[in-house]
């Protein structure tokens, strides 16, 4: 049965099964999550540091912080956003809760797990009373357009549902809305470093 909780530091070896199934080549390792960040994690905020486990197996991950943020405020990078995923920058005072990362391993994919995973992040911002959730989301099947589409362009057509996103198209479905594309964000060959920053407002204020 599925069900999400806080990962711990006894979760180490499945998170990081998680990072190599579900960031191979030519995703950068060096962006793979190492275990003294995931000690940061667990130390700076517990509550944001989510795992999907099925039968005792763990099928996926969600990383978020909280950071004062406003629509009108100028596009930022990952390494800006996740103090390049040390969350040292996380800020207890903060307006938004910022979505670092998510992953669910392949061969569980399309069985509600990243669906579970957002929920218990929007369910955690209703308990904060936090304005929003945030994400930058990989453009990742750009790459197979960016000879005719400018980013926005394919952003535009994932969301009008044109075309399906293996990254956006599952967002949308989970309740998030596209904000603006950000150029830059994360270096990843596949979505040509851009990214479409995602919002899910909170509901009760």
């Amino acid at each position: 049965m599925l069900r999400t909780r806080p990962y711990t530091l006894a979760d180490l070896p499945g998170l990081l099964l998680i990072q190599r199934e579900c960031f191979p080549p030519p995703f950068p390792p060096e962006l793979w999550w190492q275990p003294d960040q995931i000690a940061t994690h667990v130390r700076l905020f517990p509550a944001g540091a989510l795992c999907a486990e099925d039968e005792g197996e763990l099928v996926g991950s969600a990383t978020a912080h909280v950071l004062r943020w406003e629509p009108e405020e100028p596009a930022h990078t990952w390494a800006e956003a996740s103090d390049n995923g040390w969350l040292r920058n996380h800020d207890p005072a903060g307006n938004t809760l910022y979505g670092v990362d998510i992953a669910v391993r392949p061969a569980w994919r399309g069985r509600g797990v990243a669906r579970a995973l957002y929920q218990a992040r929007y369910d955690l911002v209703r308990a904060l009373k936090l304005k929003r959730f945030l994400a930058g989301s990989r453009l990742s099947g750009y790459c197979s357009h960016r000879d005719r589409m400018t980013p926005e362009q394919y952003a535009d057509a994932v969301v009008r549902g044109d075309l399906s996103d293996p990254v956006i198209t599952p967002q949308l479905r989970s309740g998030l809305r596209p904000v603006r594309v950000v150029r830059g964000y994360l270096p990843d060959e596949e979505s040509g470093d851009n990214a479409l920053l995602m919002e899910w407002r909170n509901p009760e204020l």
